[in-house]
């Protein structure tokens, strides 16, 4: 890593001389077939708390993968407390004092909690690894975040949230002055992202500088002290929180204004019963789950992380070997043991965690697509290229999905866009029952409106929509009932015009 003088303290943009912790000057970023940063210049005071918001594809994670060395700037230049810096890894950029904490998780599932925080250190004598050492470290690194994780299961047991927590860790732990959080709360529980919240109040105490990435307006204007906003690589403006609104950052987003941040869709007329389940039960996750579904209606499922809700849906797909109980579909009793069967009764599922089941990583955007619908494309051996290719062309023109080609594999296009790779591929499939778990997680302002636009689109034309999310916000606005899971056991069902957060709050947490 290289250091050079910088000159005088910056002016910063928030207003008055203040120091300034990062600047970037001129930083402009190429990939193939796309600029993903275009001549951006912005700069972040020392010990505030910083947000970076636009559509998925601005920029902003980018942006923060320059600065923690996973990335280097095609051009312009990179400034740290007024040094010019030039990053060859994370692990130069660590040594400067930044860390980050990615939106999608990249972790050694095969090894424990306590060597993957040490990974990049690992205590040795002799050339043998001390393992009372190891896990001595890992446990002070965990003990601000959540010191009741074993640091000795493995990082693949644990859930998505757990192991975003042990990521956190990893960043507060190793020291760093400077942290870039990537939607950080994308799949934590509310008490989790209050406990986020919390530490990220103690950082900034102790001076150190949180750039903070979130589609999520509420956390930016009650964590960030300012916020910037890129749109298709470039810098918009910077503003302190305390002088702009929320409909003024979304209108800087997306380059117009979104009447509602969450649209409602319109109550449709529901048709007939599509799907049923009787004591559905899975030992360990849930039990005698009973629920329907009926064409042309949205129902939410909501509850506590760890609840049973993921696992709900999973059995429902067929992928819960070990669940009993009974589905019918139409009215008919039917056996579905894996997704096949499923998919072949009119069943789709946009899982919650969009890389490990939702997609094939080193597949091409097109070829994900086209995944559940294969059949209707090829003949004996033979798959008609063109008509797959069209099909796949209109779903994306239809969501938005930014992609340099279809043919782009889909491990190097942003989180929002690989949520809308996966929703194309059940558009394709035209399910009678789609169920959406967590389908607006790590997604944009604007892509949210479109995905909560489209799920009232597919209920007006009679898909019968389970949906699971955490934002009670988005369960209330779209569902037109609702059912509580709580420790793996159905406790309630509201209607939406009885629902409202406090209630199922209550519900979800056991107190009604």
């Amino acid at each position: 890593m290289e250091h050079a003088t910088h000159g005088s303290t910056p002016e910063s943009r928030c207003g008055g001389v203040t120091e300034s912790a990062v600047r970037y000057e001129g930083v402009t970023k190429f990939f193939p077939g796309v600029q993903a940063l275009n001549d951006v210049t912005l700069e972040v005071a020392a010990g505030s708390c910083h947000a970076l918001c636009g559509e998925n594809g601005a920029g902003k994670s980018t942006l923060g993968k320059i600065l923690a060395g996973i990335y280097s700037p095609d051009a312009g230049r990179l400034f740290i407390h007024g040094l010019e810096v030039h990053f060859g890894s994370p692990r130069d950029a660590l040594a400067a004092g930044v860390g980050m904490v990615h939106q999608e998780l990249a972790f050694c599932d095969n090894l424990s909690v306590a060597e993957n925080l040490c990974l990049g250190a690992l205590p040795s004598r002799r050339g043998l690894v001390v393992r009372e050492e190891m896990v001595r470290r890992a446990t002070t690194m965990l003990a601000e975040i959540d010191p009741s994780l074993d640091v000795r299961r493995r990082i693949g047991e644990l859930t998505i949230a757990q192991q975003q927590v042990v990521q956190i860790a990893a960043a507060v732990g190793g020291g760093a002055r400077i942290i870039v959080f990537d939607e950080p709360t994308s799949s934590l529980s509310h008490h989790e992202a209050e406990r986020l919240f919390e530490l990220i109040a103690r950082l900034k105490h102790r001076g150190v500088t949180c750039i903070y990435v979130s589609h999520r307006m509420p956390e930016v204007f009650s964590l960030c002290d300012t916020v910037s906003v890129l749109r298709d690589g470039k810098h918009v403006d910077t503003r302190p929180t305390a002088q702009i609104t929320e409909a003024d950052v979304v209108r800087m987003m997306i380059g117009r204004p979104l009447a509602e941040y969450f649209p409602s869709h319109d109550a449709a007329v529901k048709g007939e019963e599509v799907l049923r389940a009787e004591s559905l039960t899975s030992p360990g996750k849930f039990q005698q789950v009973s629920l329907t579904l009926r064409a042309g209606e949205v129902v939410g499922l909501a509850g506590l992380q760890g609840a049973g809700r993921s696992e709900v849906a999973c059995a429902l797909f067929g992928l819960e070997h070990l669940a009993g109980g009974s589905i019918y579909v139409r009215g008919s009793r039917v056996r579905i043991t894996d997704a096949d069967d499923a998919i072949r009764y009119g069943i789709g599922l946009v899982p919650e965690d969009r890389k490990r089941q939702g997609l094939v990583l080193s597949e091409t955007a097109l070829h994900n697509t086209s995944l559940p619908t294969l059949s209707r494309f090829s003949r004996l051996t033979w798959i008609y290229r063109d008509k797959e290719r069209s099909e796949a062309r209109v779903l994306f023109d239809r969501l938005r999905v930014r992609t340099p080609s279809l043919d782009a594999v889909v491990a190097g296009l942003s989180g929002g866009n690989q949520q809308k790779v996966v929703l194309a591929k059940w558009l394709a499939a035209r399910p009678s029952v789609l169920i959406l778990d967590e389908p607006t997680r790590g997604v944009d302002v604007g892509a949210k409106a479109e995905i909560h636009a489209l799920i009232g689109e597919l209920a007006k034309s009679g898909t019968a929509i389970l949906v699971i999310s955490s934002e009670l916000p988005e369960v209330l606005t779209l569902s037109d009932r609702i059912l509580v899971l709580r420790e793996g056991r159905l406790v309630g069902e509201l209607a939406r015009s009885e629902a409202n957060q406090e209630r199922l709050l209550r519900l979800m947490a056991g107190l009604a």
